[in-house]
């Protein structure tokens, strides 16, 4: 395992050890050289202040530069963020192109999130057809 992997499991080992000071070092030089789940990992901690102060504008671009990168996890909470107006103003129709993007990589909460605003006409015109069909595919992916 090369240093980066061993900084980057480290570091995922300190967040989910909720000592976040130490994952904070140890993933920010990762994120600032491009490393997608560093970014999601400190987009987590800024956004809900996990072990210091909440950021919104750091969790913000930290979740927008992962998303960016193919993270389908960050892909779903950059969704959440523009659905809910967190971190960024309410804007459904980012929000499903979010979604969209995180669903079509398998994430189920992504598919199910679809699913309910189509047949909701949440952000999309009311689709009972595609609704049913990203429920399927949540279904199907756990």
């Amino acid at each position: 395992m090369d240093e980066h992997n061993m900084a980057l499991q480290s570091g995922i080992s300190a967040f989910e050890a909720k000592d976040f000071t130490l994952a904070l070092r140890l993933l920010s030089p990762l994120a600032d050289e491009g490393n997608s789940e560093a970014q999601y990992r400190l987009a987590m901690m800024f956004h809900n202040g996990l072990g210091r102060v909440q950021n919104n504008e750091a969790g913000f671009k930290w979740m927008c530069t992962a998303a960016e990168q193919g993270h389908a996890f960050a892909q779903h909470g950059l969704g959440v963020m523009y659905l809910y107006g967190e971190c960024t103003e309410k804007d459904e129709s980012q929000a499903i192109e979010w979604f969209r993007r995180a669903a079509e990589q398998g994430l189920p909460g992504a598919q199910m999130t679809l699913g309910m605003m189509y047949e909701n006409g949440q952000g999309v015109e009311k689709d009972e057809e595609q609704a049913r069909r990203w429920y399927k595919l949540a279904e199907e992916n756990g």
